[in-house]
């Protein structure tokens, strides 16, 4: 059956990577997904979509491990589920066997695994220690990814929707202007802003976002980081990462704010005839 298949290469992998990622995917978790998924492109004939019951499995089981108090499986687990999940998508973009059922697959099963997970976490905390603040820190992590999730592709929408009622910039006719040479004698930029270009172009080398924390990173601290580390860091980690996820989302928000404020408040239709009153 595998006979007939193409042989595809490392490269070939790396093409479907995504353009912009999280730090976390990039340099934790692409390394190894990349190879396993050439290994499983070229040795299986197993499809996106199997790969990602395959990741809510995991999920589940790593869910069941934090139930009873074994944090270091269960962080592991979950790292093995993110990184199968990473996997599914290049699959499908390398073999153009993708399907609209897997991205709704693929979405509900992550909000099912840290759900699960985080279920787990607290439960498995809160009996072997009674203390409620586990019970709490459950439902935030829960709270805040489901937020996120449901805020981020409503933010989309009102962004697709501003563009679509901009009304566009004049057409320059006539040539450009030739930019002036930079005078010698001015002022360099601040040494902060050097560094922050610096930093820009690194991330951009290395397909990593702009904002360093998003629910990726929230996701490995509190079910990978803080569980490795012990059981004195799941409440500190996890409030940390949450808090900063928090500040991140409100900063989207702002800047989407700050997009709309030019636009009109509803989309307007061309055809739309006023109506006496």
């Amino acid at each position: 059956m595998l006979e007939g298949m193409r042989a595809y290469s490392l490269n070939d992998v790396h093409a479907t990577r995504k353009r912009r990622d999280s730090w976390w995917t990039v340099f934790v978790v692409d390394p190894v997904a990349c190879r396993l998924t050439l290994l499983v492109a070229n040795h299986t004939a197993i499809t996106p979509n199997g790969l990602t019951r395959l990741s809510l499995v995991l999920g589940m089981v790593s869910a069941v491990c934090f139930a009873f108090g074994q944090l270091v499986a269960g962080a592991a687990l979950f790292y093995v589920s993110f990184m199968v999940d990473c996997m599914d998508g290049k699959i499908a973009r390398l073999k153009e066997t993708g399907t609209a059922f897997g991205l709704w697959l693929d979405y509900v099963g992550d909000r099912i695994r840290v759900v699960c997970c985080a279920i787990g976490l607290a439960f498995g905390q809160y009996m072997a220690t009674g203390d409620v603040a586990y019970i709490m820190l459950g439902a935030g992590v829960a709270v805040l990814d489901l937020f996120r999730y449901v805020n981020a592709p409503q933010m989309k929408r009102v962004r697709e929707v501003v563009r679509e009622n901009r009304p566009e910039p004049p057409v320059r006719i006539g040539p450009v202007p030739p930019r002036e040479p930079r005078d010698p004698r001015m002022p360099r930029a601040p040494r902060s802003l050097t560094l922050r270009r610096r930093l820009g172009r690194f991330l951009i080398r290395h397909r990593v976002r702009t904002h360093l924390i998003s629910g990726i990173e929230f996701h490995a601290a509190v079910f990978v980081v803080a569980p490795l580390i012990g059981v004195a860091a799941l409440l500190p980690v996890s409030i940390v990462a949450g808090a900063l996820l928090l500040l991140n989302e409100v900063f989207l928000i702002y800047r989407m704010w700050l997009f709309t404020r030019a636009a009109p408040a509803a989309p307007r239709s061309e055809n739309a005839q006023r109506v006496p009153v």
